[in-house]
């Protein structure tokens, strides 16, 4: 039962691949041998005694002159221990657990500090951090009150996330009246920002997504913001549908008493800090769970998980930590494009980090049907997306060529040798060879031509301390992607290299595969 918490492109690389010398390509050796350059700024740390609200809020709820009044009645008390997360948790069952709650300045001086879950004591691996009961705990189970309402709304694919973020929206309504008042004080106070002090590009402004220009994550981050358009559009089915917010707040219909605005924010937030449980019941499989994230750190390579066990949701740690080392926990295998549309925040480390490449067989060509079944026959499709992943691009680069190959191939008899052929080159035409080669490197270089700064530049930015978070972690992105492409191109002018004749003219293709 677990639960999982994803000088380059210079003008010289602009050029034809037919006449891209070999001083070029060991250009790029010298460019892959380099050090890159990142950095990283130290800042000083304290333990959290007691949470203090912030009345920039993310999850909210109310009018803004019922927000701000909150605000201030909350600042005037911040010493009041009720509004202290873990004393809320304490008094409500918490076990005693292994941890407590820290914080560290945010880059913004107006924002409240970042709060993050550290060791209390030395740990060892193995050992239980915290197991925070069912109680505690937020799912569409709770929320809809009814296991078979929840089952039937995910089921008609309305989103988890917009039940949750819209039953914490209303819970905020009655302020200090709400059971959950110190958790949504605290997830008010982190506004939706990661352990890097960045939120979900969703609630980025139209200049600070230029950032991802070049990205394909830039269009990812619309498609989802549309996304979020339209479970806005549902909230008033599921506020009919979920019987426990209607016998509660029978006037108050969603659409009516949120704007889309602050929806938006609800549920980036939310977005930011849910647990997806494993082997749980479908009402119960989407948590969020306090001492999670986002207090709770993520890393790509690690093997901890928030896990449902008997009556609560707990965490064992993977590694020994010493008192005050930040806790970290798996986010499981995303490549950093979902973990900054996510949660706000780049793994340079992340092993499950990859770009996707996507190619299609025209459907022009007469013979199209043909290389369809014959494609399908190989495990391929008429339109294939081929997961390039980092450190396995060349191996990337070979699974492509064989689909390539067939979308130029008009031999009927050589169509199914060509798609199930081994071997980085294939024999059978060099100038088809050479065409499949040029049409793939001249695509590597356009996508990196897209992006509107080297590699160098990029570290040059990286290098700066005093950088904008959001622009450091956007930069941190189109860098790695970079380096995938980077990869892949010098693994395809490899294969150019090694053609028996370096000089020979590719092939005409009038029906060649389209790669995007």
């Amino acid at each position: 039962m677990e639960g999982v918490i994803t000088c380059f492109h210079s003008k010289c690389v602009s050029l034809p691949i037919r006449s891209f010398p070999l001083s070029r390509v060991s250009s790029l050796s010298r460019w892959r041998n380099s050090n890159l350059v990142s950095s990283s700024r130290s800042v000083p740390q304290r333990t959290l005694c007691v949470s203090a609200s912030s009345s920039d809020t993310l999850v909210a709820g109310g009018s803004p002159k019922e927000d701000e009044r909150q605000g201030k009645v909350s600042s005037e008390k911040e010493g009041d221990d009720s509004a202290d997360l873990k004393l809320w948790m304490d008094n409500k069952g918490l076990p005693p657990c292994k941890v407590v709650l820290k914080e560290r300045p945010a880059h913004d001086q107006k924002h409240k500090p970042i709060h993050y879950v550290a060791a209390s004591e030395d740990l060892q691996k193995g050992d239980v951090a915290f197991s925070v009961p069912n109680s505690l705990v937020v799912t569409l189970e709770r929320v809809l009150g009814n296991e078979t309402i929840a089952e039937l709304l995910t089921t008609n694919k309305l989103s988890e996330l917009a039940c949750l973020a819209l039953y914490l929206m209303y819970e905020k309504k009655q302020g200090k009246k709400s059971v959950w008042y110190p958790y949504i004080r605290e997830l008010d106070r982190q506004r939706g920002r990661g352990q890097l002090d960045v939120e979900s590009p969703l609630l980025w402004s139209e200049a600070e997504l230029e950032y991802l220009t070049g990205s394909p994550t830039k269009a990812e981050v619309l498609e989802r913001a549309e996304g979020i358009k339209r479970e806005y559009k549902e909230l008033d089915t599921v506020w009919f549908m979920a019987g426990s917010l209607f016998q509660q707040y029978p006037y108050d219909i969603p659409t009516e008493a949120f704007t889309f605005e602050i929806f938006k924010q609800a549920f980036v937030a939310i977005q930011s800090c849910v647990v997806h449980l494993q082997n749980v019941s479908l009402a119960r499989r989407f948590a969020l769970v306090p001492l999670g994230p986002p207090l709770l750190a993520y890393c790509s390579n690690c093997k901890a998980m928030l896990t449902a066990v008997d009556g609560a949701v707990e965490l064992v740690v993977d590694r020994p930590y010493k008192a005050g080392d930040p806790i970290v926990a798996w986010c499981g295998p995303q490549p950093n494009a979902k973990l900054l549309l996510n949660y706000g925040f780049v793994d340079e480390d992340n092993p499950y980090d990859r770009i996707i490449v996507e190619a299609a067989l025209s459907t022009d060509d007469p013979q199209y049907q043909d290389k369809r079944i014959i494609a399908q026959r190989n495990g391929k499709l008429s339109q294939q997306v081929f997961q390039v992943r980092v450190g396995k691009e060349k191996e990337a680069v070979q699974e492509m060529l064989p689909y390539l190959r067939l979308g130029y191939m008009s031999d009927p008899a050589e169509m199914q040798s060509v798609i199930s052929s081994q071997g980085p080159v294939c024999p059978m035409s060099p100038c088809m060879e050479r065409a499949v080669l040029d049409q793939l490197a001249d695509y590597f270089m356009r996508r990196l031509s897209g992006y509107p700064t080297t590699l160098k530049e990029d570290d040059a930015l990286l290098a700066d301390p005093s950088l904008n978070p959001r622009k450091r972690v956007a930069t941190r992105l189109v860098r790695l992607e970079k380096k995938m492409l980077a990869a892949c191109l010098m693994a395809t002018v490899d294969l150019l290299n090694e053609l028996p004749d370096t000089t020979i003219s590719p092939c005409p293709a009038p029906y060649a595969p389209s790669l995007k």
